[in-house]
């Protein structure tokens, strides 16, 4: 068996290459920049923009292998007096331009921790999810992105995607606001080896595997439905309003945000996550009974998407 750190290196560039190939063919004009980047300490990555497309605003598919001395926020977070790291990771985020084209989110990623340099594994997990945040509600497309999300944790146990799906509604809420980010996905952290035989890293590297490969068939047929519908500044003017509670999620409760800075990571690519336009408008008034008022009412209250016909 080859070392696990290596093989989801690989397996998140290659999922790179085909989430970024997609995009692009959906897209019919934008392409990705790729720039390639050292950390200061261990490691590096490479960072995909693509911008000023046809149907995307701004987006990025990240792919970061890191490693070194961990800094001494995170040792207090982890609870040891010294200690190294290893983590690599995927993530993504695609701003549309046309409202009814929902954002995307997703992350996964692999994380290693040592007593000292070169030192033995200590512990080790996995994280991940996606999600997905619209401006106006289509609710089969919420549908469909759950069920596909639900196939994929299915095929590893179908046990996950109920406590997943409860997890991401937790995790991506702006609590400030007492409503969701989005109509969610699915979202888990910290899955280790409690066995201590590697069986259930390896679950959960097949568990990376199984919804990572699913994320183009739950996002891009939402796209090619919606990117062609028409849209007004109005509809427009509500796209940034929502952009800026994303903005709020991203820089107040996001840890993968906050660990990423505190671990001197390249801060381009940890904050290509947020919109190019965006708007706080002082108190903004919803209209009774519109679409923009259906769409805060299921962010206030989370549906079982996965439940619906």
């Amino acid at each position: 068996m080859s070392d696990l750190k290596t093989r989801f290196t690989d397996y998140i560039h290659s999922l790179q290459d085909e989430i970024c190939s997609e995009v692009e063919k959906s897209d019919g004009k934008g392409k990705f920049r790729q720039d390639n980047w050292e950390r200061d300490g261990g490691g590096g990555g490479r960072t995909r923009v693509i911008s000023d497309g046809r149907v995307f605003e701004k987006g990025g598919v990240n792919c970061s292998v890191v490693h070194g001395e961990l800094p001494e926020l995170i040792r207090k977070r982890f609870n040891v007096d010294q200690g190294w790291f290893f983590a690599a990771g995927i993530s993504l985020v695609l701003h549309p331009q046309n409202p009814m084209v929902p954002t995307v989110h997703a992350n996964y990623r692999y994380f290693e921790l040592y007593d000292a340099e070169g030192g033995e594994r200590r512990d080790a997990w996995f994280g991940g999810g996606a999600d997905l945040t619209p401006y106006y509600l289509f609710e089969n497309d919420a549908v469909h992105f759950h069920k596909t999300h639900k196939k994929a944790c299915d095929a590893i146990d179908p046990a996950l995607y109920p406590e997943f799906k409860k997890d991401c509604d937790a995790y991506f809420h702006n609590t400030h606001r007492n409503e969701a980010r989005g109509i969610g996905g699915i979202f888990y952290d910290y899955k280790r080896d409690t066995k201590g035989d590697g069986s259930e890293l390896e679950k959960w590297f097949g568990l990376a595997r199984s919804c990572g490969n699913a994320f183009t068939d739950a996002y891009i047929p939402i796209v090619e439905k919606r990117k062609n519908l028409e849209y007004s500044d109005q509809q427009r003017y509500w796209q940034e309003l929502r952009r800026g509670r994303y903005v709020e999620f991203n820089l107040i409760h996001d840890r993968g945000t906050l660990f990423g800075l505190k671990t001197n990571g390249r801060v381009e690519s940890i904050l290509m996550s947020l919109p190019p336009r965006v708007r706080w408008d002082y108190s903004p008034e919803i209209t009774p009974g519109s679409p923009e008022e259906k769409l805060v009412d299921v962010l206030q209250h989370p549906r079982n998407w996965a439940d619906f016909a």
